[in-house]
């Protein structure tokens, strides 16, 4: 007898796929052929009509879901702020006096420069003009702003000025802005010119750490930026699901647990 699932229209099985990757956060074709007692070959065309879509990345073997972090700054900046705030005061906890720090362009990443304890006497470079301002004039921070042609989407100074900067600078302790965070496909972005940047800012950095939103994790963007395994710390949210965690911490990536945030 015919199951529901091998007799599913393919707009039918495409919508299944999707809710999928929502739930599950990957799949894989051949668990798909199988389920659907289809050949490998009528799944990927379905994932490459999906991804052609926007509905989905498509990776080695399968697909994940995109990163909801595809707006502009200016939307996101003001998005889940107490969840951002926890974050922020967690990652900032990694900071260590004397050191040399940069922070990337992001929400996350504001919070964490506000979130930085008084008294540590760092120097503190970015390419964030919204980042700058949150720091210029503090006590104990010398502050370095790398300039160039600020992109409106991501908040961050970008192109070959910025990119010349940055050749000149080395830094103790990077803080990175992640569109995307998953065990396989690393850290991505969904910028072309913002995914070179931060390739440079992670070669530059002794230690990169990165603070993620559980919706960004197991989720992927177009542009690589690096693999996790060049990640030294990973901040996530109070009630990051574990079965996201353990491949990353496999990579020896070190996990740092924010405390609950007010909801």
């Amino acid at each position: 007898m015919t199951t529901p699932l091998s007799s599913a229209l393919p707009g039918e099985r495409q919508q299944i796929i999707l809710d999928r990757l929502s739930r599950h956060g990957r799949v894989l074709a051949g668990e798909l052929a199988r389920e659907f007692a289809t050949s490998e070959d009528t799944i990927r065309r379905d994932l490459r009509e999906m991804a052609a879509a926007g509905r989905c990345r498509r990776v080695y073997g399968g697909a994940l879901p995109l990163s909801p972090a595809s707006g502009p700054l200016a939307a996101r900046r003001d998005e889940a702020p107490e969840r951002k705030a926890a974050l922020g005061r967690a990652a900032a906890a990694l900071a260590r006096p004397g050191q040399a720090l940069f922070f990337d362009a992001g929400s996350t990443n504001a919070a964490i420069a506000r979130a930085l304890p008084a008294g540590l006497e760092v120097t503190v470079a970015t390419n964030a003009p919204d980042i700058a301002a949150d720091l210029v004039g503090r006590p104990g921070i010398e502050l370095i702003v790398v300039g160039g042609r600020v992109d409106p989407r991501s908040g961050a100074a970008l192109g070959a000025r910025a990119l010349r900067a940055m050749q000149s600078i080395r830094v103790d302790l990077a803080f990175l802005g992640a569109c995307a965070v998953d065990a396989r496909a690393g850290v991505a972005a969904f910028d072309a010119e913002e995914a070179e940047f931060k390739r440079l800012l992670v070669d530059r950095a002794a230690s990169v750490c990165v603070a993620a939103m559980t919706d960004k994790l197991a989720t992927s963007a177009p542009f690589a930026v690096a693999p996790v395994a060049q990640l030294a710390h990973l901040v996530v949210e109070a009630d990051a699901p574990e079965k996201e965690l353990a491949p990353l911490r496999r990579a020896g990536v070190r996990i740092h647990r924010a405390e609950a945030a007010k909801r």
